[in-house]
C-alpha cells in the first residue's frame, strides 16, 4: 500500500513580474498570500506506523517558508522570476535533499484562483 502524507503552509510575499498582458500592475511592486502544500509517497515504517513523523516534516517546511515570508521575492537568490512554476521548483529544490519521497508541490494563491502543481516522477 502506498500513501500520500502533505502539509500545507502559506507565506506572503510581494514582487513585480514582466508580463505583456496586465503589464502595468505587475511591474509594481505588489503582494500576494501565497498557499503552498508539499507531498510525500510512500510506505510508513512498521516499527511506527509513519512514513515520517509531522514534526519532521514542518520543521523541514520552515526552513524554506521563512526564506519567502515577508520577503520580496524579487531579491530572493535562486528564484527567478516570482511565477508560480518557479515558486514550485524553488521548495522542491530546498526541500527534496530532506523529503527524498517528495512527489507533488503545490502553490496557489486563492484569492486569484490561481495554482500550479509541480508533480514529481517517482
Amino acid at each position: 500500500m502506498t500513501f500520500e502524507l502533505s502539509q500545507r503552509f502559506y507565506f506572503e510575499a510581494a514582487h513585480t513580474l514582466r508580463r505583456t498582458i496586465d503589464a502595468q500592475g505587475s511591474l509594481r511592486i505588489h503582494g500576494h498570500t501565497y498557499h503552498a502544500e508539499v507531498t510525500l509517497s510512500g510506505e510508513p515504517d512498521p516499527a511506527t506506523g509513519m512514513m515520517m513523523d509531522l514534526a519532521y516534516l514542518r520543521q523541514e517546511v520552515e526552513k524554506v517558508r521563512t526564506q519567502l515570508d515577508h520577503h520580496f521575492l524579487d531579491e530572493v537568490a535562486g528564484l527567478g522570476p516570482a511565477t508560480l512554476e518557479n515558486l514550485c521548483l524553488f521548495l522542491h529544490t530546498h526541500l527534496k535533499a530532506a523529503l527524498p519521497t517528495l512527489v507533488r508541490v503545490v502553490v496557489e494563491r486563492p484569492a486569484s484562483g490561481d495554482k500550479c502543481c509541480l508533480r514529481l516522477d517517482t
